[in-house]
């Protein structure tokens, strides 16, 4: 009896714990294993991906139920509160949606309707920068440039 106690117990502080996050409006902060789905949501399928350094990762995912682009930048290691920032763009629509701040463990999501255009996307973590354009494209090559600041 002693065991189902505490098990109920953990249950209800995960329960405050995960509603205080969402009252206090927390946007991106993450523990340890952060996924690009854990960010966008379930639905969102990784569709493009850029590292920035040894830092981290910038995410590009899709849903195509909603025909939404959703963008994350995911550290190698929580840690301490750094710069991070994550953007995607539609240039056809000239649709924008960004996040940035000092954040523990990711930066967005960043959302855009991006169903049948190219898309701009890119990333930061500290002082190393990620920008991808005219991806997913079906005719159009991309191009990535990566720079330290």
């Amino acid at each position: 009896m002693g065991y189902m106690r505490n098990v109920a117990a953990v249950g209800a502080v995960t329960a405050l714990v995960a509603g205080a996050t969402v009252l206090s409006g927390a946007t991106a902060q993450a523990a340890p294993n952060v996924t690009p789905q854990g960010v966008c949501g379930s639905a969102y399928k990784t569709v493009n991906s850029a590292p920035i350094g040894s830092l981290g990762t910038v995410y590009l995912t899709y849903n195509s139920t909603n025909g939404k682009n959703c963008v994350a930048t995911i550290r190698s290691t929580p840690g301490t509160a750094k710069a991070m920032s994550t953007y995607v763009y539609v240039p056809a629509t000239d649709e924008y949606a960004g996040d940035d701040g000092n954040f523990t463990s990711y930066a967005g999501p960043a959302r855009v309707y991006g169903k049948g255009y190219c898309v701009s996307w890119g990333g930061a973590i500290a002082n190393v920068y990620v920008s991808v354009d005219n991806s997913n494209c079906a005719s159009r090559k991309e191009s990535r440039v990566t720079t330290v600041r």
